[in-house]
């Protein structure tokens, strides 16, 4: 008997109200539990009515015996609506999480059930454990509405110069199916008339009629990238001291290596967040390592890339120009004494510097400490890459 009440006390949650959600893109399944060991109550309502879901809470409520003013905590997988939900439930007054959906755990089984149902009964059990010891549940940190917005430029660039390349290899291509070799340069459109295939054929009228198509297609974005750079320019360069997040991307651009495509990417992608230590930083960017040690079995997996991809394609990329623009570095000289010599592993080597590179980036940001032995521009290049601060 007194085993008995010890369970009842600990699953106990008075005055709170758990709620998973499991969104579509019509219909949201509502899961609904006063806490462990209390049913579940299951409902649907159309997706993203805020006055269907205040109800729906309040009826929940009564159903579990809740005052009106209990507490609600809610929670949902990250995908597609984004931020959106969550926004419009704390604006209710719920205290909701958003929940990465990579980490939730789900049966090894050769088969196993799966509806939208199901989905938000794990949920909201999940969360009832999340509530009680921070288990079951891992969460997406939510930006606010202005640190989003800032994210919109850099994105943009980046897709439409991913359109750009998936331009330039459909021309390539179209002849290639021909038979012939083209090279994507400014004077395609004069060479094109005189491509001669290889059987002494020209280039088929409909084909070089095709080709000029995605040929006007790949000038019109070859604007758009130019618009969206100046566009990105000239915030840099406008912007007024109030501005924070302007001013670090001005502080990372003094750095030799790092240019503003870097540095606004860095700063509006992932320096937003507050870290508390370098453990963060490294594994928000998936670039730590993921051992397999069980039994006799003792190897290194490589990073776990669970973390932002495009910082960490970025990180790459940027610590390539590092060890070139900053060879007096510490990080350079533990790169050549440790990795040189040996192309593999200056592939295996780079990673390690990205991982160095961004805990070095970000105590620069927080302390204005440089990373060990860089250097920073001056001259034409300090004014040319930070003119507003100059």
């Amino acid at each position: 008997m007194a085993a008995a009440t010890r369970v009842e006390e600990c699953s106990a949650n008075p005055g709170i109200l758990f709620v998973g959600w499991d969104l579509g893109s019509r219909r949201w399944k509502v899961a609904s539990t006063a806490g462990m060991g209390s049913p579940v109550r299951h409902k649907e309502i159309p997706a993203g009515d805020r006055a269907a879901v205040a109800q729906e809470l309040g009826r929940a409520k009564a159903k579990f015996g809740l005052p009106a003013t209990a507490r609600v905590v809610s929670c949902y997988e990250a995908g597609r609506d984004g931020f959106g939900p969550h926004r419009l439930l704390t604006g209710l007054g719920v205290e909701n999480v958003v929940v990465d959906a990579a980490s939730l755990e789900v049966p090894r089984r050769a088969r196993r059930a799966k509806t939208d149902k199901l989905d938000a009964t794990g949920l909201v059990h999940r969360l009832v454990r999340y509530a009680q010891d921070g288990g079951g549940l891992r969460v997406v940190r939510v930006p606010s509405v202005e640190v989003e917005e800032q994210r919109q430029l850099h994105r943009e660039l980046r897709s439409v110069k991913g359109d750009r390349q998936r331009a330039r290899n459909r021309i390539t291509s179209l002849v290639a199916a021909q038979g012939g070799r083209i090279r994507v340069t400014a004077d395609l459109l004069t060479r094109l008339p005189q491509l001669v295939l290889p059987d002494g054929r020209p280039l088929p009228v409909e084909v070089q009629a095709r080709v000029r198509r995605e040929w006007a297609m790949l000038a019109a974005i070859d604007a758009r990238i130019r618009a969206l750079e100046g566009e990105r320019h000239q915030r840099v360069l406008e912007a007024g001291p109030e501005d924070r997040a302007i001013a670090r991307v001005t502080q990372l651009m003094r750095l030799r290596a790092v240019g503003e495509a870097s540095a606004w990417l860095l700063q509006m992608e992932y320096f937003w967040r507050t870290f508390d230590n370098r453990r963060q930083v490294a594994a928000g960017a998936g670039l730590t390592g993921t051992p397999y040690n069980t039994g006799e079995s003792v190897r290194e997996q490589g990073i776990s890339k669970a973390g932002n991809p495009r910082v960490r394609t970025t990180m790459v990329e940027l610590s390539w120009g590092w060890l070139r623009w900053q060879p007096t570095s510490d990080l350079s000289l533990w790169f050549a004494q440790r990795f040189a010599g040996n192309t593999r592993l200056r592939r295996i080597g780079i990673v390690a510097v990205a991982r160095r590179l961004l805990i070095a980036l970000w105590r620069y940001l927080e302390t204005g400490e440089l990373p060990a032995g860089a250097v920073l521009k001056s001259g034409p290049g300090l004014r040319r890459t930070v003119a507003r601060a100059a």
